[in-house]
């Protein structure tokens, strides 16, 4: 039944270890080194701790984000054309774990990334750099976070518009960047940075929603273009799009519910992102993130099976992950056991504790909240993956402003 509670860990249903059926292979024995490590997790924490307790390190990885909003190691060398990103990962961090922003900070933040856009529209990785729409969705997400009118006037609306046709194909699919190539992110990237500055027009989306149905394969997952194996980040990107758009009924949702649901690692608990993978904990939020988005479409198709207090995983099964496998003692989060931390994994491993503590909104709001009271984060929106209260805000700002004109304005 689509809306079955989930089944406790030691249940039948519960936490299984992979069958191999005696044929060994490299991504069986990789998978089995995996879940060896993760069993050796539950083991030390059940030797020290003989009443469950998980505890959220709110101030560690506190301090850890706040360091690095300031100042990085080299080792970040290599994310130079991904300085919005950074800001983005933090600020959405800092905004789950309900701390403020300091004025003096955002404003700094505010001014780098007006430095970061292009004279053409759009974000670049960092200043001087081409505009692309990856770095474009992290500017325009990061500049919501802080949502003050200096962060909205960062935009340049008209030239956003602008970029964004220039990136539009005939077949309804967008360019990353000029001159670059095409897949499901661009259209979703397009769709979230339009919707929140009310720049979306039909004319910019025209024939999107059904060059995303096409990535739809058999595997009832989503993919980079059509043709190609499902993914867990193509697979949010086009669904997220298609919400925004209003199409999702284009998509064979029972199969992308079979799909996304067994991805879902039943000896960890967390998420892969593509059948015979492993574990990774940013698909916490890239695969969980997706049954609000289906709850939400198969509610709006008089699905009776439907729960009305949880979504359709494992929601402590994946706190449980996060809270035990993903939290460095030092502050931040990662992959799995034995990765390092970075940004990337702490904002999508908080981003998917958000998403499994938190159930629906308003009158049917219900948290499932794994350990301390404390370890509840402030629920983030399925869509856009900033706070609900951010996207009305930066809405209701840009709603207020008319959709600017493609032609240019007048000297």
């Amino acid at each position: 039944m689509a809306g079955a509670a989930p089944a406790p860990r030691g249940s039948p249903g519960g936490r299984r270890r992979l069958r191999d059926d005696g044929v060994r292979t490299a991504t069986s024995a990789e998978q089995t080194k995996v879940e060896d490590i993760v069993q050796e997790v539950f083991d030390a924490y059940k030797t020290n701790h003989h009443i469950p307790q998980f505890i959220l390190q709110r101030e560690k990885h506190f301090h850890y984000l706040k360091r690095g909003l300031r100042q990085l190691t080299e080792a970040y060398e290599c994310l130079d054309a991904s300085r919005p990103w950074l800001c983005y990962w933090i600020l959405h961090s800092l905004e789950l774990l309900d701390e403020p922003i300091p004025h003096s900070v955002a404003s700094d933040v505010c001014q780098f990334l007006s430095r970061c856009q292009s004279p053409q529209g759009g974000f670049g990785g960092g200043p001087g750099q081409h505009p692309h729409l990856a770095p474009t969705y992290a500017a325009v997400n990061a500049l919501c976070i802080i949502g003050t009118e200096e962060a909205f006037g960062v935009i340049d609306r008209q030239k956003l518009l602008q970029y964004l046709h220039s990136l539009k194909q005939p077949d309804g699919s967008f360019l990353m960047h000029v001159g670059g190539e095409v897949d499901v992110r661009s259209a979703y990237c397009a769709a979230s940075v339009a919707s929140l500055t009310n720049i979306l027009t039909p004319a910019l989306f025209a024939g999107t929603a059904e060059w995303i149905a096409r990535c739809q394969n058999w595997e009832g997952g989503i993919g980079g273009v059509p043709g190609m194996e499902a993914h867990g980040g193509y697979t949010f990107c086009g669904v997220a799009a298609l919400v925004i758009l209003k199409q999702e009924h284009l998509l064979n949702l029972r199969s992308l519910l079979h799909w996304v649901t067994s991805r879902q690692m039943r000896f960890e608990g967390g998420f892969q992102g593509r059948c015979n993978k492993l574990v990774d904990g940013c698909y916490s939020f890239w695969q969980a993130g997706l049954l609000p988005l289906l709850h939400r479409a198969l509610h709006a198709k008089g699905d009776p099976a439907l729960s009305m207090t949880h979504w359709m995983f494992d929601q402590s099964a994946l706190q449980e992950y996060i809270l035990l496998c993903c939290q460095c003692p030092a502050g931040g989060l990662l992959d799995k056991p034995g990765k390092s931390r970075d940004f990337y994994h702490t904002c999508y491993c908080l981003s998917g504790l958000a998403i499994a503590q938190h159930f629906g909104s308003g009158d049917l709001h219900h948290q499932v909240v794994l350990g301390a009271p404390e370890n509840r984060l402030q629920a983030t929106h399925p869509v856009y993956n900033i706070t609900p209260e951010k996207v009305v805000r930066a809405v209701m700002h840009f709603l207020q402003q008319p959709v600017p004109s493609l032609e240019p304005a007048a000297e």
